[in-house]
Parts: C-alpha cells; sequence; structure tokens
C-alpha cells in the first residue's frame, strides 16, 4: 500500500466521481481507477458502489476514508514539525471559519496574516464549531474561529469577541416603528429560530433562552443559517434574532431593535492545535490576541 494510493483513494471518497478526482489529483482516469482497484484488492472488500449514474462508498470505504484523513494529516503535520525544526519557513495556512459570522474580524486577520507572511498560501474553509475542532484535531486545519465549546481537550483557544444578538423586524411589522420593546410584545409574534437538527452552539443557546423566557411557544419557523432568518423576517413571516453584522447587509428588508431586559451575546474566538507548529507560532497567535484587543464586535446599536 503506498501514500500516493490513500491520496488517490481520497480525492474519489470526497468527490464521488472518477472523472473529478482524476482532474484533482492530475492523474489519467484509467490510472486512477487502477489504483484504486489495486487497494480493493489488497484490503479484500469494495470501497466504492460503482454504477453507470453514480459512485458511493461502502461502509469499508467510509471506515478507509476516515483512517486516510488521518494518515495523510499525520504525515502532513509531521512535515511542518520537521521543516519548523529545521527553521524552515511556513509554507500554508488553512483557517476554519464558522462563516457568516467571522465578517467582521477576519478580513483584519487575513491581512495582518497576509502582510507578516507575505510568501504563504492561505486556504480557508467554513464549516460549524464542531467541524471545525475535528479539522484541528486530525490536522486538515492550522486554526480555527469557532464558538467557545465546553470542552475542547487539547485544543488552545483565545476568546475574541463576544457578538450581540438583536431583534429582526420586518419593516411592514408594527414593532419597527416601536421606540421600546419588551419581552411582553413578543408573546403576540410568530418566531423564526434556528433548526435543532445541526445542534450548534447558537441553537442550542437560543433554544435555551426561548424556554427561559416561555417563548418556546411561539416559534413558527425554523432555518439552518442566518441569511435563511433575515429573509423569512423581511418576508414578513414573523421575527427572530440576528447578529448585529446584519446591520451591513445591502437592501435589507428588515430593522434590528434591542428588547428591553434581555442581552443576547454570543462568543467567538480562535483554536488551534497547540502540536502544530504553524498555528503555535507565537507571531500569528500574537496576531489573534490583538484582534481581541481592539474588540471587533463594538455595539453598534449602543444609545439608539
Amino acid at each position: 500500500m503506498e501514500l500516493r494510493q490513500l491520496s488517490y483513494f481520497k480525492a474519489v471518497a470526497e468527490e464521488l466521481h472518477f472523472g473529478r478526482a482524476a482532474a484533482r489529483m492530475h492523474i489519467a482516469q484509467p490510472a486512477l481507477s487502477n489504483h484504486v482497484m489495486s487497494l480493493e484488492r489488497e484490503l479484500g472488500c469494495p470501497l466504492f458502489i460503482r454504477s453507470t449514474r453514480r459512485v458511493e462508498l461502502t461502509r469499508a470505504g467510509e471506515t478507509f476514508y476516515d483512517r486516510c484523513v488521518r494518515i495523510l494529516s499525520d504525515i502532513d503535520l509531521t512535515t511542518e514539525l520537521t521543516r519548523a525544526a529545521g527553521g524552515s519557513r511556513i509554507r500554508q495556512i488553512r483557517i476554519g471559519s464558522i462563516y457568516p459570522a467571522t465578517m467582521g474580524m477576519l478580513p483584519t486577520f487575513l491581512a495582518k496574516i497576509a502582510r507578516k507572511f507575505p510568501d504563504v498560501r492561505i486556504h480557508i474553509a467554513s464549516g460549524n464549531t464542531g467541524e471545525i475542532i475535528r479539522g484541528l484535531e486530525t490536522g486538515q486545519l492550522n486554526l480555527g474561529f469557532i464558538r467557545p465549546v465546553e470542552n475542547i481537550g487539547s485544543l488552545r483557544f483565545v476568546s475574541l469577541a463576544h457578538e450581540r444578538y438583536y431583534l429582526a423586524v420586518g419593516h411592514a411589522n408594527p414593532l419597527a416603528a416601536r421606540e421600546e420593546i419588551t419581552i411582553d410584545d413578543l408573546r403576540t409574534q410568530k418566531i423564526i429560530a434556528f433548526s435543532r437538527q445541526n445542534l450548534s452552539f447558537t441553537e442550542r443557546y437560543f433554544n435555551e433562552k426561548f424556554a427561559e423566557y416561555d417563548l418556546t411557544a411561539n416559534i413558527a419557523f425554523s432555518c439552518d443559517d442566518t441569511y435563511s432568518l433575515v429573509s423569512l423576517v423581511s418576508a414578513g413571516l414573523g421575527i427572530g434574532f440576528a447578529p448585529e453584522w446584519t446591520l451591513d447587509l445591502p437592501n435589507r428588508g428588515f430593522e434590528l431593535k434591542k428588547v428591553s431586559g434581555i442581552d443576547f451575546r454570543i462568543g467567538l474566538g480562535i483554536a488551534w492545535n497547540r502540536e502544530d507548529p504553524t498555528a503555535g507560532r507565537d507571531d500569528i497567535v500574537d496576531i489573534a490576541r490583538s484582534l481581541a484587543r481592539r474588540g471587533q464586535a463594538a455595539d453598534r446599536l449602543q444609545g439608539q
């Protein structure tokens, strides 16, 4: 079994298409197929279900894929550790981001990284907090912008900001013209909430808050992301809580309003694997800490 065979298999497993995987790996499709079939013969079981319409991983293929990701990531990490020990420069930084929550600070962070390391390639991968943590643990990512978690294991974490959430109200909703809104005003409204399916930090936070303020029965719609939430609000289907960065959305059909007596905030920070020589460099960590000191999540609605 050769390392290049693992790389070829991983490409097919992620593309689920031999043609696209071959193009990605810069190899002829017949040669790629032969490498995968050679792996299957060596393992004694099929890794893919092939048909004229699609390619799927078998259960054995799924297991083999998970191990391949770890093996190849360990090799990458070992390579970087060796380069760092030998005084070589960083070649690539892979950053995980819970987009669009990082819209306010990610550009600043990337600009500082680019100035500090002008020859370094930067790759950005979007995902939720759980996915980014797994990427950091397996070495697929060097840094990750994530929500706070109770158990971060072997990773290190720096808190950067606490993003405020305000009530999003459509222009046609009578609440949009109100100077003061209370919790009682929300009890007559249909609430748009984030879906419970993903069980992300944000979803759990608001599920707990709606239960605390006896608003769970008012939830009429759910969605998976902030853009969908403000679209439903703009369409007049209900109200919902949206982060302050949505103020910058063009042609928005909603207002962000304070609700008296509540202060909804969700943390955001940056995490890295302490064994990663790229992310663990003092100069990169200092850039992250400087973002925290600047307070990127300033309260732009204060005093309104």
